[in-house]
C-alpha cells in the first residue's frame, strides 16, 4: 500500500511541475492560505518574520527525521524572528495525523491535499523547504534532507537573521 501511495504522490509530483509561479531566490514567495492544525495559516500572517516553509507527506522518510529538527529552529530562532510552517501535501489528513501523533511538530502545520500550494513553489520532492525573508522575498530553497543539509540550512538562517542573506 506504502508502494502505491509513493507511486501515486511522485505521479501527482510530476503533473505539478509546471507551475505558474516558481520559488527562486530573490523572488517574492508565492502568497498561500490553508487551513492548519490551530487555525488559518497564511504567509502574510508572518509579514516581518523569517519563514522556513517545509513542504512534507507521511511517508517520507527524510521528513520523519526533519521534525525533530524543525522543532529545535522554532525553540532557538523563534524570539529571533524565525517561523516553521510546514505544510503536509498527503490527500488523506488522516496519514498525516498519524504521522504527527508519532512526530510530534513543535511549529505551525498546515494541509495542502490539493497541492496547489506546493504547485506555486514547484515542489518536486519530499521534504522540501524555502526560508523567506521578512519582506516575503525567497532566501534559499532547499530539496531533501540529512545531516549535511541541516547544518547548511542552520547557517543560512543564522545568517539571514543577522540580516547577512
Amino acid at each position: 500500500m506504502q508502494t502505491v501511495r509513493n507511486k501515486l504522490f511522485a505521479g501527482l509530483l510530476l503533473a505539478l511541475s509546471a507551475p505558474a509561479m516558481a520559488a527562486s531566490p530573490g523572488t517574492a514567495a508565492p502568497a498561500f492560505a490553508l487551513e492548519g492544525r490551530a487555525g488559518p495559516v497564511s504567509l502574510a500572517a508572518y509579514q516581518g518574520k523569517y519563514v522556513y516553509l517545509d513542504f512534507w507527506a507521511s511517508w517520507c522518510a527524510p521528513c520523519k527525521r526533519s521534525f525533530p529538527w524543525m522543532g529545535e529552529l522554532q525553540k532557538r530562532y523563534g524570539e529571533a524572528g524565525l517561523q516553521v510552517v510546514a505544510v503536509n501535501v498527503d490527500t488523506s489528513r488522516a496519514d498525516a495525523e498519524r504521522f504527527l501523533a508519532q512526530t510530534p511538530a513543535g511549529f505551525v502545520v498546515a494541509w495542502d491535499p490539493s497541492g496547489a500550494t506546493a504547485k506555486q513553489y514547484a515542489i518536486k520532492g519530499m521534504p522540501s523547504s524555502v526560508l523567506i525573508d521578512p519582506k516575503g522575498q525567497v532566501v534559499h530553497v532547499h530539496s531533501g534532507y540529512n545531516d549535511d543539509s541541516a547544518r547548511k540550512i542552520e547557517q543560512q538562517i543564522k545568517a539571514a537573521l543577522k540580516g547577512e542573506k
